[in-house]
């Protein structure tokens, strides 16, 4: 019986064992390159899977490259990710930026109880909750009143100081940004 508990003991250690290696694996990581150099984010696929798989396949596909970063307010946050509208090399329409998605569906709200903190990165949508789709931004501070409203899909593990360098947008214009800077790769993996 003794040997019996120490095996069970044993293969309940391995799991928790493989189950930290699965959660870093290579593919639930993001690796955004940017004008002053790259930011690796960690997805979240045990908290919002379905997001995490639509921002994978998105980037995989290359939507995601020369994506401008729209809407950028200091103190708070960074967006990008409109590849219907904001794709700087094929189809940018400025005035649209942020309007738009992609082709693929809609997602349900993945809500959590992670909090949004510098680094943390969410989807983001219109007023309903599910209407998530390509956008997602990067906050540059915490932002308390977001939890619980906004699906968190990963957070910045490297480069932070990259993204504190993205150009800011107009506080008079909800932060629109003229002539922004943009994801110029995405690519699932470090």
């Amino acid at each position: 019986m003794k040997i019996l508990h120490l095996a069970f003991a044993g293969a309940l250690t391995l799991a928790s064992f493989a189950g930290t290696a699965f959660a870093q694996s290579a593919d639930n990581f993001l690796t955004i390159t940017l004008k002053d150099g790259p930011v690796v984010v960690e997805l979240r696929p045990d908290i919002a899977p379905k997001h995490v798989e639509q921002i994978k396949a998105l980037a995989t596909a290359g939507e995601y490259n020369n994506v401008a970063f729209h809407r950028v307010i200091k103190g708070f946050m960074a967006q990008t990710g409109d590849v219907q509208y904001g794709d700087m090399e094929d189809g940018f329409q400025p005035q649209a930026a942020g309007t738009g998605g992609s082709s693929k569906p809609d997602l349900p709200a993945e809500f959590s109880d992670v909090p949004f903190e510098r680094g943390t990165v969410g989807m983001a949508r219109s007023q309903d909750p599910n209407s998530a789709n390509s956008q997602f931004f990067i906050m540059f501070a915490p932002g308390d009143f977001l939890n619980g409203q906004y699906t968190v899909v990963g957070k910045v593990v490297s480069g932070m100081e990259n993204v504190d360098k993205i150009k800011l947008g107009d506080d008079a214009n909800n932060g629109s940004v003229t002539d922004p800077d943009r994801m110029i790769s995405v690519k699932v993996g470090k």
